[in-house]
């Protein structure tokens, strides 16, 4: 007899339901989040099982991990393309979990892709680095805000990162509770500094773009820090049959509702991976400041619109090639990307 399996997946506890071929309910369960727990569950159920759904939640991990471990075939469910019928009137865990069983059963459960356990630690140390980073920047906007705001003048994010010379102090003098500001300011932005750098060397020295990302690093904007937090972000490009679907799964295509031409609301602009739509934004950013071709195709944007809308389109625009680059193991080709 075959069996579907599925997991809804909190923080402390799960809810584990088994139904057969025909769709009728095995076993249902409320499990604590305990490795021998849940294997003991599913151990009278062992041969019959023909695979197992866990929830694409932020902790799915180790349970996908223990069940691959153990020998099941498990999916990690797409949980924003999963849809239920709206006019339930009641919706709970348990409901949940079979219906997760359910979709696997009927083969048409949206999946996500189960990043390789070996890489995902090292994928993990270079998201702290872009939060380090977005938290740099903060504390970097507000100082120059502050600057601006009582002093009438600019200061460059670069001369703030600045470690071995201390160019924000200056700034301040004469004033006790401005300089306290600036002191405590810069210590905190120099800490963000110094532990984004040691992460950059630690990952510089572990590990090599590899085959089929290598001309990432051609593509203006990309150095190798951005270019390995695409590389283990995509994961096999092959799994994007379309540079559409890729660019969508970067978060740099708009979403937009409409019917007979008139706006009717907006989709899930969040559906997606938000550090590759991270990772792009910044590659955007050196690329118009870096990069005359890069520049010269955000001005244009720019006078159509604004500055923002310029932005993503650009981005939008390094993303395309970044795809084509590693779908087709060939150099970044200005001339063809910013003709238009």
């Amino acid at each position: 007899m075959s069996l579907y399996t599925a997991f809804d997946l909190h923080s402390k506890n799960n809810y584990a339901a088994i139904v057969d071929a025909v769709g009728q309910k095995v076993a249902g369960k409320k499990l604590t989040n305990d490795p021998g727990v849940i294997l003991n569950f599913l151990e009278p159920y062992r041969e019959e099982v023909q695979g197992i759904v866990v929830e694409s939640t932020f902790n799915w991990y180790w349970l996908v991990d223990i069940l691959m471990d153990s020998g099941y075939k498990v999916h990690l469910a797409n949980t924003t393309a999963i849809q239920k019928y709206n006019g339930l009137k009641h919706s709970g865990d348990k409901e949940d979990a079979f219906w997760l069983a359910e979709l696997l059963r009927l083969n048409v459960l949206p999946q996500g892709y189960i990043y390789p356990k070996s890489e995902r630690p090292i994928r993990d140390l270079l998201r702290k680095r872009a939060h380090l980073v977005q938290l740099r920047t903060s504390l970097i906007l507000s100082l120059q805000n502050i600057v601006e705001r009582n002093c009438g003048r600019q200061i460059r994010a670069n001369d703030i990162k600045r470690i071995r010379e201390d160019r924000v102090t200056p700034y301040f003098e004469g004033n006790d509770d401005l300089s306290l500001t600036g002191k405590v300011s810069k210590e905190a932005i120099d800490f963000f500094t110094t532990k984004i750098l040691q992460i950059e060397r630690f990952v510089e020295d572990k590990l090599e773009m590899r085959q089929p990302y290598r001309y990432l690093l051609s593509v203006p904007g990309i150095g190798k820090i951005l270019g390995l937090t695409i590389m283990l972000e995509t994961g096999p490009v092959e799994r994007f049959t379309k540079v559409g679907n890729y660019v969508s799964y970067c978060r740099k295509v708009s979403t937009r509702w409409t019917s007979n031409d008139k706006t009717k609301g907006k989709g899930n602009k969040k559906n997606g991976n938000k550090y590759l739509a991270w990772a792009f934004s910044e590659a955007a950013e050196f690329a118009r400041r870096y990069n005359e071709q890069a520049k010269a195709y955000y001005n244009r944007k720019m006078q159509k619109s604004n500055f923002m809308v310029a932005h993503n389109a650009l981005a939008h625009k390094l993303a395309r090639a970044a795809y084509h680059i590693m779908k087709d193991q060939m150099p970044f080709m200005p001339d063809k990307l910013f003709s238009s």
